[in-house]
């Protein structure tokens, strides 16, 4: 069933609207979190007031931005419903296994010692107040954790079997689904760049107190918390970023294709570490450079850590090639049409109460259903995702990545040698670097995001079939009211985290 391109189109947008928006807020609540578990152990451990000071003031940052990005992750949830029935009914024995083990366990375990956290102060022991901030830190990961399996399940949809009876995906080993190689690579590379993102807000904030001669001695030591950590995140950002681009190469090879405009397959890939693609395409959809800077061999050592190996180009994957075992998309496709008609086979004849036609149907569903999805596509190049989009946001969060370390290491060295006059250049980049951290994690779900469309199970559901059945109207209106919602929420939230970094932490800041 093929649904209104325009209501696909809206409904993407919607679901993508909520998500840019609902990711500002999380990256930064995730590193916060064991930053502040970080300076108030220091606290318990020296007895210094001082990091005590320096806790509360971040702890009321946390609380300002956590309370907002738990309304949109709830709106969040709540679209798969509304707007992706299909898709749930699909996917429902999977995809709800992981979202209702993070109500469960990890936000029960939030929302119980985050009240300690913020109230315990002189109430509880000071051992058990530590145990409740970091278990608000351990937790908000395990949040993450539990969307993140949910989110590589379909991107790499494993430890499942498709059910014709009640045509729909049946988990069949949890376990399989919460160690796939993809999941746990992407919950370690997403929470480590939110721990990034938030060493970088506190760096910069940290730079603007310098620079009005405000708080020094906090500015200086959440300085050399923020930097460590982060220098630390970002080697394991890198570890996981290079985990990511051989299970891309392995599992999605289109997508790390087209995150290098690579469209013909070679031996020796060179990456193309900077690039200006041309604002047309040919009939194959092919991009030509306009300017590009190659590294030679790079792109084979990164997907295979073999310089010499073979990396399929869009060409291939599309049209095929035989001498390297690809097959084309339209024998796919065709693969994918015997799938789709074998089920609708089998439930007819269920129906009439033929099961010897039934056993057939199925047989010819099992051999083919690998290629379900390819079944719905109508011309080979919809399996090819938007090459611009993936290219380009590629590249903007690898370069800010690589400032991200150097604004870390510099910082340090200025703090830990005491050059603040001749930092000041510094200071003004670390401030200016806070927006760059919010494009750079951006730019890492674009990535993601565009990169396996047309798919949103890989293989076995593309978008244009997994929407709900509404009129593309009704979601322009939601649409637009998200919009205006979100955007009244954001700007209340950056409002209201200016005005508390204004006030500064005062007397033990306004906990």
């Amino acid at each position: 069933m093929i649904m209104d391109a325009s209501l696909v189109d809206w409904s993407r947008a919607q679901f993508a609207l909520t998500a840019i928006y609902h990711w500002l807020f999380v990256p930064l609540t995730l590193g916060l979190s064991f930053i502040i578990a970080f300076m108030e152990t220091l606290y318990v451990r020296t007895g210094n007031e001082e990091w005590k000071r320096i806790t509360k003031f971040w702890m009321t940052l946390f609380g300002v931005n956590f309370a907002i990005g738990v309304a949109t992750g709830i709106i969040l949830e709540f679209e798969f419903g509304t707007n992706w029935s299909n898709y749930s009914w699909f996917v429902g024995d999977i995809f709800g296994a992981p979202l209702a083990v993070e109500g469960i366990m990890a936000f029960f375990l939030e929302s119980t010692f985050i009240a300690v956290m913020f109230f315990g102060w002189n109430k509880v022991s000071q051992k058990f107040h530590l145990a409740s901030t970091w278990l608000v830190a351990v937790g908000a990961s395990l949040s993450a954790l539990w969307i993140l399996v949910a989110n590589a399940w379909m991107q790499y949809p494993v430890g499942m079997r498709f059910n014709p009876e009640t045509a729909r995906n049946e988990m069949v080993n949890f376990w399989v689904v919460l160690f796939s190689p993809v999941a746990i690579n992407k919950f370690l590379h997403t929470v480590t760049s939110g721990y990034v993102l938030a060493s970088v807000f506190v760096v910069g904030v940290s730079a603007w107190f310098l620079l009005r001669n405000r708080h020094q001695l906090l500015a200086k030591r959440s300085i050399i918390i923020a930097s460590v950590f982060g220098l630390i995140m970002s080697f394991f950002l890198i570890l996981t970023g290079d985990g990511s681009a051989r299970l891309l190469a392995r599992h999605q090879p289109v997508k790390f294709a087209a995150m290098e405009n690579l469209y013909e397959g070679t031996t020796h890939a060179p990456l193309a570490a900077v690039g200006i693609l041309s604002g047309t395409r040919n009939e194959h959809r092919q991009r030509e450079f306009l300017l590009k800077i190659e590294i030679p061999s790079l792109l084979s050592l990164m997907a295979f850590h073999d310089a010499k190996a073979y990396v399929p180009g869009i060409k291939d994957l599309i049209h095929g090639n035989p001498e390297r075992s690809i097959i084309s998309v339209e024998e796919k496709m065709a693969k994918g049409r015997l799938a789709v008609t074998a089920l609708k086979n089998f439930k007819e004849a269920k129906e009439e109460g033929n099961l010897s036609r039934a056993d057939s149907a199925r047989v010819i569903f099992e051999e083919n259903f690998a290629y379900f999805g390819y079944g719905h596509l109508t011309d080979v190049h919809q399996a090819i995702p938007p090459i611009s989009p993936t290219f380009y946001s590629f590249r903007i969060m690898v370069v800010l990545g690589m400032w991200f370390v150097l604004l870390f290491l510099l910082s340090l060295y200025f703090v830990l040698r005491r050059k603040q006059p001749k930092w000041r250049w510094l200071l003004y980049a670390a401030v200016l670097s806070i927006p760059l951290a919010y494009l750079a994690s951006e730019m890492g779900w674009l990535v993601a995001e565009f990169g396996r469309q047309p798919w949103v199970i890989q293989d076995l559901m593309p978008t244009s079939v997994a929407v709900s059945s509404l009129t593309a109207g009704s979601v322009k209106l939601t649409f637009s009211l998200f919009a205006i919602t979100f955007t009244l929420l954001l700007i209340a939230d950056i409002k209201i985290m200016t005005r508390q970094i204004k006030l500064g932490p005062k007397d033990g800041g306004t906990l």
